[in-house]
């Protein structure tokens, strides 16, 4: 696997493809992630850039080293400072699941007067077209427009390889609340044949409005899911 040959240092960005992959079910919870020298092969790296990347993981909570050269994945669960509940990802991966994402799409556009996004953000924004599988088959669909605040030029595969909300706190903006609006609705065609769902299906829309410590709003997405696949779950921590 090719890694991005940017300023941030190899073991970090293997660190954040580990994880991301944890977080996603691809290495379940007390299964064994890869061996080192797998891991040096797949990423082309050497043992001490493997065993930095899984040190960090260990220092964080997510692995723990065994006998041998065995290491273990004992927590799949990210610690938020956006909220007090879980992810639905999270409770995906907690029922066995595995849940692949594919970035699509990440461009600068020209909003559209009457549109969301221009409100929100003017003349300009970031887009970002992403795809969520459940167990390697579409699930949901998101599309999502960000301030211009993030600046400079978008490493595509430093934001393939984390959440969007993780990539955004490494820029330096810290989202402080999220409001989401939830309705039934049709999908554009575009969309619907992503999912690979019939024409008008109807599909749960979800609105979220991301917020920072300002109360200015970082990003607006719109996702699209096929809850016939799987209802959407939200568990409140109390």
């Amino acid at each position: 696997m090719n890694l991005s040959r940017n300023q941030r240092p190899l073991y970090l960005q293997i660190k954040n493809i580990l994880k991301d992959r944890i977080l996603h079910g691809v290495y379940p919870i007390k299964a064994n992630i890869p061996s080192e020298p797998q891991l040096e092969k797949e990423f082309e790296v050497s043992k001490i850039t493997i065993r930095n990347a899984i040190k960090e993981l260990c220092q964080e909570g997510y692995l723990e080293k065994g006998s041998g050269k065995r290491t273990k994945v004992i927590r799949n669960t990210a610690t938020s400072k956006l909220s007090t509940w879980k992810r639905f990802t999270e409770l995906l991966v907690e029922e066995g699941n595995q849940v692949q994402k594919q970035l699509l799409q990440v461009e600068v556009i020209m909003t559209e007067e009457g549109t969301e996004p221009h409100q929100l953000f003017g003349a300009q924004c970031v887009r970002i077209e992403r795809l969520y599988s459940l167990n390697n088959v579409p699930y949901t669909h998101y599309t999502h427009y960000l301030t211009m605040r993030i600046g400079g030029e978008i490493d595509q595969w430093e934001l393939n390889a984390q959440s969007l909300y993780e990539w955004l706190e490494e820029q330096e903006i810290t989202l402080a609340k999220y409001r989401d609006h939830f309705a039934v609705a049709f999908a554009s065609p575009l969309v619907e044949e992503k999912l690979r769902v019939q024409e008008k299906t109807p599909l749960l829309k979800r609105l979220r409005y991301s917020y920072d410590e300002t109360d200015e709003v970082i990003e607006y997405s719109e996702g699209f899911y096929n809850t016939g696949m799987h209802s959407y779950i939200v568990n409140y921590n109390v």
